[in-house]
């Protein structure tokens, strides 16, 4: 069997190296960019590691992926385990992430809060609702107070739009979920969550690109190559640049598969598919301890700052400033101005894109579009090919999992 992938990143390049393990295939990838790593690419500027699409860095709750990248692809001695440390300026305060964790935190600047907080919290958690929108489930799980006053204000503004317009079902493993045994245990000592990336792994190398790099490690990869309008001969085979293949893997955008493939009908589900653009502007800065910072107040255009000089041993003063939309060059600089510990820019990025919307058309979009591949032996992998909100982890992930289902085929 020949297989054509198209993207390498993260989710194709995985794909890859497991058909060449597994000898399921003989597979090429098609790039439309000169360079692999797809939505994780890293750039070196000025001697740090630049993550143009916000910070990547890996754990996973998945044995059989963390197996797959340290015994397949980049041994665990060559990666540094870091604890995560991250905060939340609330309220002109720094609160430490989690938010539901801290409430004792908030209760030094503003206990009247802090109460409603915790008072509202076990309330909801004693009587959960369905939730129809990601505005409704904040409320339902987490209670008023803290809804109202962190985390919808903070989604609204990472979102760029109303989330009572989107969905929740996106929210299964993004987000701590404390329940009210480990809710009030946060107030009586330093409590915090059990998601993998309390902890993660980057290269000792000083840059995520050694994980890329030894992903691509002895794949065949064809860059700079724009493909439109792949359709099936009479013998049910896929011809691309004068190759002929069974089976295509797509990676790239569901929302630009109309323009890859000649299949009627995918243009008018494609159209109907929302995801945010998100500008990064690269800083030096002052010394800080934290690995990440999130800005939930509407003032300032960063929703995070990735304090990824934090990531490497030694540290380095750098970070990643992420805001949602095409901010100029200078809307992002001014705005770093404003922050006292960011000192001078030294790169800037515009992903068009790099975050799936869950909307009202979402589910409907989605299925019509991968079902209409699938029948034409294509099948839709990774964050964009599949329109999920994956990690690194879960693109590899669901990688294994199309392996699998082409083995037993």
């Amino acid at each position: 069997m020949k297989i054509a992938i198209i993207g390498s990143g993260v989710s194709g390049m995985s794909f890859a190296q497991l058909c060449k393990r597994d000898q399921l295939a003989d597979v090429v990838i098609f790039e439309t960019q000169k360079s692999h790593g797809g939505l994780a690419r890293i750039e070196n500027t000025n001697g740090y590691p630049y993550h143009l699409t916000g910070g990547h860095c890996f754990n996973s709750k998945h044995q059989d992926v963390l197996d797959f990248v340290f015994n397949d692809i980049l041994s665990l001695d060559e990666w540094n385990l870091v604890e995560r440390k991250a905060d939340i300026i609330f309220q002109g305060h720094s609160v430490p992430y989690p938010i539901e964790y801290s409430i004792k935190h908030i209760a030094e600047f503003n206990p009247q809060l802090a109460t409603n907080i915790v008072k509202d919290f076990i309330t909801a958690q004693q009587n959960i609702k369905p939730s129809e929108s990601l505005h409704d489930w904040f409320i339902n799980n987490f209670g008023y107070s803290l809804a109202k006053e962190y985390l919808i204000p903070y989604n609204t503004k990472v979102w760029g739009r109303d989330i009572s317009t989107m969905s929740p079902n996106w929210v299964s493993d993004k987000l701590p979920m404390p329940n009210v045994d480990s809710f009030i245990m946060g107030l009586l000592k330093s409590g915090t969550d059990t998601m993998p990336h309390s902890n993660f792994y980057y290269p000792k190398s000083g840059s995520q690109q050694e994980f890329l790099n030894a992903l691509r490690e002895g794949l065949n990869i064809r860059f700079n190559q724009k493909i439109e309008g792949i359709n099936k001969d009479a013998d049910g085979k896929f011809h691309i640049n004068n190759e002929v293949f069974d089976k295509i893997v797509y990676t790239g955008p569901l929302n630009k598969s109309c323009d890859v493939f000649d299949i009627e009908n995918l243009k008018s589900f494609c159209d109907k598919l929302e995801f945010n653009v998100v500008t990064t502007m690269l800083w030096e800065r002052e010394p800080c301890d934290e690995t990440w910072t999130y800005l939930p107040d509407s003032d300032c255009p960063f929703h995070r700052l990735i304090h990824i000089g934090n990531f490497l041993i030694p540290k380095k003063n750098v970070s990643i400033a992420e805001a949602v939309g095409e901010r100029s060059y200078d809307e992002m600089a001014v705005a770093g101005e404003k922050i006292p510990t960011l000192k001078k820019p030294i790169g800037y990025h515009v992903s068009k894109h790099a975050y799936v919307v869950f909307d009202d058309d979402r589910d409907d979009s989605v299925n019509n579009i991968t079902m209409s591949l699938e029948k034409n032996d294509i099948h839709c992998l990774g964050r964009f090919g599949e329109w999920e909100y994956y990690n690194m982890d879960i693109c590899i992930k669901s990688a294994m999992k199309l392996v699998e289902n082409l083995k037993g085929r």
